[in-house]
């Protein structure tokens, strides 16, 4: 495999430093995503941030460069999350290059890239194009500079961007509360205290909040419940009403409630959903196919219309704008906002459950209840020779219930479900699993690891 090959994912790029992603990669990518502007677009600037790794400084330079000589202007943010990226990106109608590579380990880095108004950019919408050019371009044959080279200005948008996430709350819904984040050395140490500095009612406090990409502390990966446990054990030792841990670039946020006890990304799809509801009566609300079934259920009940899809940010943020839906949730606490340019925000969807939890008068132990009616596995992972072909003998195995594509094979059984994907990048299958308790959650649970494993 060639090294573009090996850090081209489906929707972003990402790869380990420096075997897989080094300078002269990241000027390549910058000559491809120019050369894809300049054929799918007017653009004229792009926007570019990165996060706290230490690789970033010369990525960006090596990338601006690339845009630069192919005369595009650069608007370099600086230091900044990924949702504040895409709110650039919005604001200024521009494209936007993040450097990040999110809850990946120390020695990763990577690139997500949107089109002006924060437009995903995966393989189906451009990213091939920009890999194709920048295969060209590593094997020595660069496309002509433009006449003019473009222009590199510096631009800070922390204070705006943190003014047009407090516009998704009634402030006033925010009542006193105690609020403790984990932002796991990542960029939330950043953005949450420019956002909660500005809710007089909130009293915070950040865990880990040093800008630091080797992760002293613990990974920046909030999906697994390990690295949850810091936060947990904040939550009840110092009597908050919230904890929220934040991944590496901040666009996700898990959330804890005032006992301790971690929210799954499901119940929070489920809890924003209520409350973009209420602001807009029957709207579309999007949920990916990992969603506990709990989420339509709470949808509909509200006068929601429920839209499944596939996995992944491209194709929600697609989904979403072919739909007209307000709102989108993922089981991996991705949450997405139709009046955040469809993109997805850790910090806008804290604060619709603090409103949430703020306007109902009582604990988010409470709140959540009526969203978490069924047991899941959670994801589990196992390593097969043939991941394709194991999903044909299970398929068959359960050939009597319900079956669909949509993403990897995803079987209704009646009073269980669950749902099998390989991963893109390793030779793993991934199953999620659910059901009507938790005894029989597990016994499916085994019987289908037998399945796999045969």
């Amino acid at each position: 495999m060639s090294v573009l090959d090996q850090v081209v994912k489906a929707y972003d790029i990402r790869g380990t430093v420096p075997d897989q992603l080094n300078a002269d990669v990241a000027h390549a990518l910058g000559v491809g995503f120019a050369i894809h502007i300049r054929q799918a677009s007017t653009a004229e600037q792009v926007v570019i941030a990165r996060d706290m790794r230490p690789s970033g400084p010369q990525f960006v330079e090596a990338f601006s460069r690339g845009l630069l000589d192919q005369g595009l202007d650069v608007v370099d943010i600086g230091l900044g999350s990924t949702d504040m990226m895409y709110y650039a990106s919005g604001i200024l109608d521009a494209p936007g290059a993040m450097f990040t590579a999110s809850h990946n380990p120390a020695g990763y880095n990577g690139v997500k890239l949107c089109m002006a108004g924060a437009r995903p950019v995966g393989v189906d919408t451009g990213l091939l194009d920009v890999k194709r050019v920048a295969a060209e371009v590593l094997d020595g044959t660069t496309p002509r500079p433009a006449a003019r080279a473009g222009t590199r200005v510096e631009r800070n948008v922390l204070d705006d961007f943190a003014e047009h996430v407090l516009t998704f709350v009634d402030l006033d819904d925010i009542g006193p509360m105690k609020v403790v984040a984990d932002t796991a050395n990542g960029m939330g140490g950043l953005v949450v205290p420019a956002v909660f500095e500005r809710l007089a009612n909130v009293e915070l406090e950040v865990m880990y909040p040093e800008l630091d990409g080797t992760f002293p502390n613990h990974p920046a990966d909030p999906l697994q419940p390990a690295n949850q446990r810091d936060l947990r054990a904040r939550v009840t030792s110092g009597g908050f009403d919230i904890g929220l841990a934040f991944d590496g670039d901040a666009d996700r946020v898990f959330v804890v409630d005032e006992q301790g006890e971690g929210m799954s990304g499901s119940t929070t799809t489920a809890l924003l959903a209520v409350a973009a509801l209420r602001q807009n009566p029957g709207a579309s609300i999007l949920h990916n196919l990992i969603c506990s079934r709990a989420v339509p259920e709470v949808v509909r009940e509200h006068g929601g219309v429920p839209i499944r899809t596939k996995v992944g940010h491209s194709f929600i943020k697609q989904v979403m704008a072919d739909t007209g839906a307000v709102f989108g949730g993922e089981h991996s606490a991705h949450y997405y906002f139709a009046r955040n340019y469809n993109a997805d925000s850790g910090l806008i969807a804290s604060l619709v459950v603090m409103a949430e939890a703020g306007r109902s008068g009582i604990p988010l132990s409470e709140v959540r209840r009526p969203y978490e009616r069924y047991s899941a596995s959670g994801e589990i992972n196992t390593e097969v020779d043939d991941a394709l072909a194991v999903i044909e003998r299970v398929s068959g195995e359960y050939a009597e219930c319900e079956q669909d594509r949509l993403d990897g094979l995803t079987v209704n059984c009646g009073e269980w479900w669950f749902n099998l994907r390989p991963s893109n990048t390793e030779p793993l299958l991934r199953l999620n699993l659910e059901a009507a308790d938790r005894d029989s959650c597990d016994d499916r649970v085994a019987a289908l690891l037998g399945s796999i494993t045969a």
